[in-house]
């Protein structure tokens, strides 16, 4: 069955279904605030596919939750309250990051017998200690990370913000962002297509090494001070975007560039392209 896309996607599916389920029913159940309530019950639902991804022995098994993760949280708040212009417009701009960034995630995946590279890298790193590395760094650390990230815009719904023109240029900057990934994926699948191999240096790609990343960071930092914007007083919200900015600056192109080091004229090509913009 793992070898089987089709099965492989229906048993990705029922994981995240059980997940979304148990989120939902431990949030409903906890005597705390909502922020706190949320964080257990996002922590709960990544246990859940944890496990999963042991039973399947895949850490790519957790892929996809980032992406969806804040596609049930800001469906969940849409459902329990009244959306006025900014609730919307969040909501909206989220969905469409997370629904393009999911279907690319979908139009890469072979099976459940493929697995991130990166995680086989860290697999043979740390060897016997990899089930912590595995628990924490690949799935644990990256849930807190776009729990911050979407915190802002839950508070903005629970707290009935108003929209302010100083939203007007950073909500518009949470459409571009995932505008950019979108494209910076389709030149790349293109090029990967073409099977030449090397470096890709058209498009997006000709002026940044990550622009998919840069992307990423752009869009959480959008969705940030949107809010920030409405609800001045909660700046400390910011910390998201910032947590994920450090994630990527630190640790995805870090590896990501390691990788591409092995690569024939990498120390070229990166002199004549830029990190990020």
């Amino acid at each position: 069955m793992k070898q089987n896309r089709l099965a492989s996607f229906i048993i990705l599916a029922f994981g995240y279904v059980i997940a979304t389920i148990g989120g939902i029913l431990i949030y409903n159940r906890l005597p705390f605030d909502y922020p706190v309530a949320l964080l257990l019950a996002d922590i709960f639902a990544t246990i859940i596919t944890f496990i999963f991804s042991l039973v399947f022995n895949n850490a790519s098994v957790y892929d996809p939750y980032w992406s969806v993760q804040p596609i049930v949280i800001m469906g969940l708040y849409a459902y329990l309250f009244k959306l006025n212009t900014l609730g919307i417009l969040l909501l909206v701009a989220i969905c469409y990051w997370g629904l393009r960034l999911t279907a690319n995630w979908a139009y890469t995946f072979k099976n459940l017998t493929c697995q991130d590279w990166r995680y086989t890298m860290l697999h043979e790193k740390t060897g016997k200690f990899y089930p912590i590395i595995n628990f924490i760094g690949i799935h644990m650390v990256p849930t807190l990370v776009v729990y911050f990230c979407t915190l802002p815009a839950v508070v903005a719904v629970y707290e009935g913000a108003l929209f302010r023109p100083l939203c007007i240029p950073f909500i518009c900057l949470a459409f571009i962002a995932p505008t950019i990934q979108m494209i910076a994926d389709i030149q790349m699948q293109k090029f990967r297509k073409k099977g030449t191999g090397g470096f890709i240096r058209t498009g997006l790609w000709k002026h940044a090494r990550h622009p998919n990343y840069f992307g990423e960071i752009l869009m959480w930092w959008g969705i940030g001070l949107t809010c920030v914007c409405a609800m001045p007083k909660m700046w400390y919200l910011l910390g998201g975007a910032f947590a994920n900015t450090l994630l990527f600056c630190f640790v995805s192109i870090p590896m990501a560039e390691k990788r591409q080091s092995k690569k024939a004229g990498f120390e070229d090509y990166k002199k004549q392209t830029r990190i990020l913009i």
